[in-house]
């Protein structure tokens, strides 16, 4: 089982969004069959099994196991990872772009950055699952809390020179064997979970 599968394709994400697949596949964090999962969910074992086979043919679980139990041979499936991101690739025509208005200050124009390394970082982890290798990225993820709105602009303006200098010092154009990298530092009030 995989930590993360990015959905790219716009029928697999239809079929994950559906709210009985979806906790199918939170069940199957843990492998069962479609008889388990029909007593978990209060649903009939041949509708749980419908909704498998929908699955199953999206990439979303797997089999991994057959055992012969009276004279039905019983599927033992679980999901193809622990969790699920849609990507924006999924809906392309309509995905956001961070080209088309690029504003520093805009919550929308964040929302379109977000989605694209949403879209970026699925697509580096499919193509390096594919060449069994692994994707070198870093991120940093914490909290600030300022005291007014003036303080969070003037850290804004000074993050923003700090990220300029160090892109300014390692930059190097002319690197014939170098790499280009997408770096991306948000700042949004944070969003207190309900658990």
């Amino acid at each position: 089982m995989q930590d993360v599968v990015v959905i790219e394709d716009p029928a697999a994400a239809e079929v994950s969004l559906d709210p009985i697949r979806a906790r199918l596949l939170a069940e199957l964090s843990e492998p069962g069959s479609a008889a388990m999962l029909a007593a978990k969910v209060g649903l009939p074992r041949q509708k749980v099994n419908y909704h498998l086979k929908t699955l199953e043919a999206h990439g979303l679980v797997e089999m991994v196991e057959e055992r012969r139990k009276g004279n039905v041979n019983e599927r033992i499936m679980r999901a193809t990872a622990a969790s699920y991101v849609i990507s924006p690739a999924a809906l392309a025509s309509v995905a956001p772009d961070p080209g088309r208005s690029p504003d520093r200050l805009s919550a929308s124009w964040l929302l379109a950055v977000a989605a694209r390394l949403v879209r970026d970082v699925g697509t580096l982890i499919t193509g390096a699952e594919r060449a069994r290798k692994r994707v070198a990225t870093f991120a940093i993820d914490g909290e600030v809390r300022f005291a007014s709105a003036a303080d969070r602009a003037a850290f804004a303006e000074e993050l923003a020179g700090a990220v300029t200098a160090l892109v300014s010092k390692y930059h190097d154009e002319s690197a014939e064997k170098g790499r280009d990298h997408r770096i991306v530092v948000a700042v949004h009030p944070s969003v207190k979970e309900n658990r």
